[in-house]
């Protein structure tokens, strides 16, 4: 063999173990550098109401104010309508960490936190002074609700004063919920209000509502009129009434594990931000509630305005408000009146 050609082979040689070292060393490089803009943290946020509902708008801004404050070190990702599981599904998963945030009624975590319950006193507050005054001082349970082992991540945001809506008839008083079969969350204190009242409470999840009407497994349903509207409940509803019987709050819940593994200035951009997204919340829905109003009579619901004090003296005649101050004690119940005043 020449002395060219052993040269040609060196130099192919060399230049194979060049390729080859390379090609080894770049998965390497790979795995040791990440882009300066990847996320040291993802985590899921879960909702039960319709995307166009101001709680999930509100949300995503927050989001991405977060995002954006926190250098794209902490991802969310918003996951709306019951995507992950109805609310009993959703309120383990937030214990268990399958998710990280969780917006919760304050009807349905009261099944966990009893002591949350008390803001869905039927007929207690009576407008959104009474109710702010409360829920942002003695009235709102933080400490229990932490005590469960959840970590409430903003003041409340705002579910609405529910109200009644029918397919079979109206309801203009107490006496017309008579063997009403009517929707209500898997939640005691709606539960034991309108048994109270004498209807026939039926618990469904949200995720079903709307087909249990359709399908005229129950003849009514009870929900904020954000909830009526957004989720297109006037499709399958003649009536609404203005009963203003419960007030409730939301709640923005976070899985203590996965909120307590973050960074301590991340933890207080979280918090900032999703109080910010709560005032902004409020009123969204103080507006909504009145357009929304206008939008149900536009679509033929017919609005009803009925007796308050007819539901108010059936349950006074009972032992319905009784049943409560010994459920929530002496203290709380004391908290309770000194926002609205004398109750039963």
């Amino acid at each position: 063999m020449s002395k060219i050609e052993d040269a040609k082979k060196n130099i192919t040689r060399r230049q194979v173990l060049k390729i080859g070292a390379a090609a080894t060393a770049l998965p390497l490089f790979s795995i040791m550098t990440r882009p300066a803009n990847a996320a040291e943290f993802t985590y899921k946020f879960a909702t039960g109401q319709d995307p166009t509902h101001p709680v999930n708008k509100r949300a995503q801004e927050a989001i991405e104010r977060i995002r954006n404050a926190t250098n794209g070190r902490l991802e969310i990702k918003l996951f709306p309508a019951n995507q992950l599981g109805s609310d009993t599904d959703l309120m383990s998963q937030i214990r268990n960490g399958g998710v990280e945030f969780f917006n919760q009624a304050s009807v349905v975590l009261s099944t966990l936190v009893p002591a949350a319950g008390i803001v869905n006193t039927g007929f207690a507050f009576h407008d959104y002074k009474e109710v702010w005054a409360a829920m942002d001082g003695p009235l709102g349970a933080r400490a229990q609700i932490e005590k469960a082992g959840l970590l409430t991540m903003s003041r409340p945001w705002d579910n609405g004063f529910r109200q009644i809506t029918t397919s079979t008839k109206a309801v203009k008083t107490a006496g017309d919920l008579k063997g009403l079969k009517l929707r209500v969350p898997a939640a005691p204190m709606l539960t034991s209000l309108f048994t109270a009242l004498g209807a026939s409470p039926t618990p469904i999840n949200f995720n079903e509502v709307y087909s249990s009407l359709q399908t005229k497994l129950v003849e009514g349903q009870e929900n904020p009129l954000a909830i009526i509207s957004t989720a297109r409940l006037y499709e399958v509803q003649k009536f609404c009434a203005m009963s203003n019987h419960v007030w409730d709050a939301y709640w923005i819940l976070g899985n203590r594990r996965a909120i307590e593994r973050l960074p301590k200035d991340i933890q207080e951009i979280v918090r900032r931000e999703l109080d910010k997204a709560a005032t902004d919340e409020r009123a969204d829905i103080a507006s909504l509630s009145i357009s929304a109003r206008n939008d149900l009579a536009a679509k033929g619901v017919q609005i009803i305005e009925p007796d308050k004090n007819s539901f108010k003296d059936a349950l006074a005649k009972g032992t319905f408000y009784k049943d409560l101050r010994s459920k929530f004690g002496e203290d709380a119940w004391k908290l309770l009146q000194n926002s609205v005043g004398s109750l039963g």
